[in-house]
């Protein structure tokens, strides 16, 4: 396997129209997990991705197990839980950032929270060339904890670790204990994806050199500062790819150093703007930026372009309504990275803006 992929999912409850959730009189039904996201868009983009969980035995569990396969995923290790249900959450049409938004979840004691070093096939989840993790898994239980802290322990042959901090106070029995779990298993893996505001809000860290001190054992720490892009401080390569104007980022979005300087001496920064986006929805954005760059990283691509590959999947999800968009595929991604800084910053993407080029092709097709 290219990627697999540990986590919850939960069957998600989409409103047939704007409004409270007391008020709604119906709802569409779909897929939500930042772990199957990322396996799900991942497939959709041509690599050969597993999911790793457990369902309930249950309808909801036959639902999110068959959604998931049909995305080209690999569902073999998911385990049926006799005793537990499937978890399900119901959400308003309302954007997530605004006052009005309400999520109702109803998850606590579900199958995936009885996750753990017995419950789970080890070898299967170890048999990719990158392991994604998230600190969602974490807040479910304890055992989930310890499964993520064994995993994520060095060992010989240990599979690159992605892990999206994915800092959710609410999933916290203990305030204290999330941003003291998610420190550490952060500093275990080797691609961490973090933004600017989980690092100010868990860890009380403001700027890129701040959360770079506090993880200097990952290879590759993304910080995502929302529309304004993303910077990349990678302690591999020896080149750093500036920007539009030559310009490094800082982690809380202000442009810094514009002769394109980086980072201390052990590694780079890349700062990526993001391409200006007529968004519909936010949800499942950071998961498609997570798929892009880790899609970037699997062919080799250049810090830079796994960047513009990670805000070029992240524009899919954000100009369709649900959790899941297929991404651009490879060639238009391709074509769209490629582009010069000026090009790119010219770019802007609204909905239907990945099935353009299929119209076009098909349409030049005899």
């Amino acid at each position: 396997m290219d990627v697999v992929a540990l986590g919850e999912s939960m069957v998600t409850f989409l409103p047939s129209r704007p409004g409270r959730l007391a008020d709604v009189p119906s709802f569409d039904r779909a897929i939500g997990g930042a772990e199957s996201n990322v396996a799900c868009v991942l497939a959709a983009a041509g690599h050969t991705a597993r999911w790793v969980s457990r369902v309930g035995a249950d309808g909801f569990g036959q639902h999110l197990v068959e959604g998931i396969a049909g995305y080209g995923v690999d569902t073999s290790a998911v385990r049926t839980d006799p005793a537990r249900p499937t978890g399900i959450y119901f959400r308003t049409a309302a954007d997530r950032a605004t006052d009005t938004h309400e999520v109702a979840y109803y998850r606590a004691g579900s199958a995936a929270s009885a996750m753990a070093v017995d419950t789970v096939d080890l070898a299967a989840v170890r048999a990719g060339r990158v392991l994604h993790l998230s600190g969602i898994t974490a807040a479910l239980s304890d055992a989930c904890r310890d499964l993520l802290y064994e995993l994520t322990a060095p060992r010989p042959g240990r599979p690159l670790i992605s892990f999206d901090v994915n800092y959710r106070p609410a999933l916290w029995r203990h305030a204290a204990d999330g941003p003291r779990v998610l420190l550490e298993l952060a500093r275990r893996a080797d691609i961490v994806f973090v933004g600017a505001d989980e690092a100010r809000d868990a860890w009380a860290l403001h700027g890129g050199r701040a959360i770079l001190t506090a993880l200097p054992e990952p290879a590759i720490v993304v910080v995502k500062q929302g529309k304004g892009g993303a910077t990349a401080f990678d302690k591999i390569t020896d080149v750093a790819v500036a920007d539009t104007d030559g310009a490094v980022a800082d982690a809380d979005g202000a442009v810094a150093d514009a002769d394109g300087a980086v980072a201390d001496a052990d590694g780079t920064a890349t700062f990526v703007r993001a391409p200006k986006v007529d968004v519909l929805a936010h949800v499942g954005a950071g998961d498609a930026f997570a798929a892009g760059f880790l899609s970037g990283t699997l062919r080799g691509l250049p810090v830079r372009d796994r960047l513009r590959y990670g805000h070029l999947f992240a524009a899919a999800a954000l100009t369709t309504p649900g959790d899941l968009a297929p991404p651009p595929t490879r060639d238009h991604a391709d074509r769209l990275s490629a582009l010069d800084d000026t090009a790119w910053g010219r770019l802007r993407l609204g909905p239907g803006w990945t099935q353009a080029e299929r119209a076009t092709e098909e349409a030049n097709t005899p």
